[in-house]
């Protein structure tokens, strides 16, 4: 079967399951499928595949309907510009946590050499982007999961600062070295538990451990706020990913502390209540 044919069926198959970005999506999988890029397919079109190369195209279309998320069959997401290996044991990075991201690296610029501790790091996005693109901070990227770990491990080494990243399997803050961190960053599960289930299919095939954020989402953003201030210098900076509908939740919980001020909130590219950074002091 040629190339541009096998794209049709998939494309009705996609189409007929309510797939969203059926042609996009139809055409990732093929590029997947015989490890060429976008221009191939548009070339070649009238090029026949092998028949191993068919079978193995139409089982990643029906793991698509069946709701493995796409990056989960190629094992690939691109974040801040770099290639990220993903599976079921992360968390696929968003391009919300970008806006995180990029604010991290702005306060970094006001920093000599901060040492930097990204909690709950899944794949390694947040730590593995921070590290290539600002050269004068050295990283520390926690997560529950051994296999999370192994994961942002392989990623750092393939985006070239492994050797600026000290990854560590912790619960939190349990096994943090007793040290002071200029920033704590992190993207934590703030999903509310009862809510996971209405989720897209493809996300709920996401590891539940990255979701969960408890009955009311907010478990998370109480342990951290409650630790982190033992773990800043003074004027450290605390900054986290919230989900769209909890910037004045987590605000209270701040408030509640009251150990955070200089407190401020940015919105995502949506107009949504994305991330807020605070800081130890008065």
């Amino acid at each position: 079967m040629i190339i541009k044919e096998l794209l049709n069926r998939a494309v009705y198959k996609l189409k007929d399951a309510k797939i969203e970005q059926p042609i996009l999506k139809a055409r990732i999988l093929m590029q997947y499928t015989l490890n060429k890029p976008r221009e191939y397919l548009i070339i070649y079109d009238k090029e026949n595949v092998t028949k191993y190369q068919e079978e193995r195209y139409i089982q990643s279309v029906e793991r698509l309907i069946a709701g493995t998320p796409l990056q989960h069959i190629t094992q690939s997401q691109e974040f801040m510009k770099m290639n990220f290996f993903v599976n079921e044991d992360v968390l696929i990075p968003r391009p919300d946590t970008e806006i995180l991201v990029e604010e991290v690296l702005e306060i970094t610029k006001r920093l000599t050499r901060p040492n930097i501790l990204d909690l709950c790091t899944g794949s390694g996005a947040i730590a593995v982007s921070i590290a290539k693109y600002a050269s004068n901070a050295k990283l520390f990227a926690s997560d529950i999961s051994k296999n999370a770990i192994t994961i942002a491990q392989k990623n750092a080494k393939t985006n070239g600062v492994e050797d600026r990243i000290v990854f560590i399997e912790s619960n939190l803050f349990d096994r943090i070295p007793k040290m002071k961190f200029d920033i704590i960053v992190t993207n934590p599960p703030y999903i509310k538990r009862d809510e996971i289930k209405s989720l897209q299919k493809d996300v709920q095939n996401e590891p539940k451990m990255a979701l969960d954020g408890g009955i009311d989402g907010l478990d998370f953003y109480r342990k951290i706020s409650s630790k982190a201030y033992d773990y800043l210098k003074y004027n450290g900076y605390l900054c986290m990913e919230i989900g769209y509908d909890q910037k004045e939740l987590v605000l209270d919980i701040l408030d509640y502390e009251k150990r955070y001020s200089n407190t401020y909130c940015k919105k995502d590219l949506y107009g949504n209540d994305r991330i807020i950074v605070t800081r130890v002091g008065d």
